[in-house]
C-alpha cells in the first residue's frame, strides 16, 4: 500500500471531514478551481492562515473563463445590479482578485 505523503515527506493519513451546505460547497468548489490546487492543499492552506498562491495554469484559465461566463449570464439577466446575490458578488471577487494576481506576476 503506497503511503499518501505531502511534499516534505510526511505521511498524510488523517482524515478531517465536516458538513457544509450545498452553496458553500458550490463557492468552495469554485475557489479551488480559481486556486489551481487540489481541494485538499487548498483547504490546509486556508485554515492554517498560510498564503494561498495561484499558479496559473491552462486548467486556471479554462476555469477562470468557464467562471467568468456564468458571471456573464447572471449579470446579464440582473437588471441594473438590483437584487444580487451575495454568492454572486463572492464568486466575482474571488475571480477579479485571482485575476489581478495573475497580471502582477
Amino acid at each position: 500500500m503506497d503511503k499518501n505523503v505531502d511534499k516534505k515527506g510526511r505521511w498524510r493519513n488523517v482524515i478531517v471531514s465536516f458538513r457544509m451546505s450545498p452553496e458553500e460547497r458550490d463557492d468552495l468548489n469554485v475557489r479551488v478551481k480559481l486556486s489551481g490546487l487540489t481541494k485538499q492543499d487548498y483547504v490546509i492552506k486556508h485554515l492554517l492562515e498560510r498564503e494561498v498562491i495561484v499558479i496559473p495554469s491552462s486548467r486556471l484559465y479554462k476555469a477562470m473563463r468557464e467562471q467568468m461566463t456564468e458571471i456573464l449570464s447572471e449579470l446579464k439577466r440582473i437588471e441594473n445590479g438590483k437584487n444580487v446575490d451575495g454568492d454572486l458578488l463572492a464568486v466575482i471577487e474571488t475571480v477579479a482578485k485571482t485575476y489581478n494576481g495573475l497580471q502582477e506576476k
